[in-house]
């Protein structure tokens, strides 16, 4: 028995604080990386840009950089990071169970469901 174990190797890929953050951020298109600071306040500079190059080097995002002047540099997801969002759906659900120590709540926000090749991103369904 040679082989990593599945799920420590999918932790790894998002093992960061500010990983899950980042890749909700980008769940619903494009963004730049002053957008996403601001949707991500409490993160430094120094820190995001690390996470996005990790991100990046893993194959979860895509930096794409337009040559303009000013340059222009988006972050999007990628098919690898579009397809963790399967995850995320059960993490969600997961955390809205009444699991005896904290109960969530959904905001009903739709980033847990990305728009990534799809039209329209349909809204989480509201948990009885």
């Amino acid at each position: 028995m040679g082989g990593k174990c599945p799920i420590e190797t999918t932790l790894s890929l998002i093992n960061g604080k500010w990983k899950l953050l980042i890749l909700k951020e980008l769940s619903q298109g494009a963004v730049r990386y002053g957008k996403l600071g601001a949707a991500i306040p409490a993160v430094s500079a120094k820190v995001l840009t690390q996470q996005l190059r990790e991100l990046e080097e893993d194959g979860l995002i895509v930096r794409t950089v337009y040559a303009e002047v000013p340059p222009r540099v988006e972050y999007s997801l990628s098919d690898m990071g579009a397809s963790i969002f399967s995850v995320f759906k059960e993490l969600r659900r997961w955390g809205l169970e009444d699991d005896g120590l904290a109960r969530g709540e959904c905001s009903f926000c739709g980033q847990c469901i990305p728009i990534h090749g799809k039209e329209k991103s349909p809204q989480p369904e509201r948990e009885e």
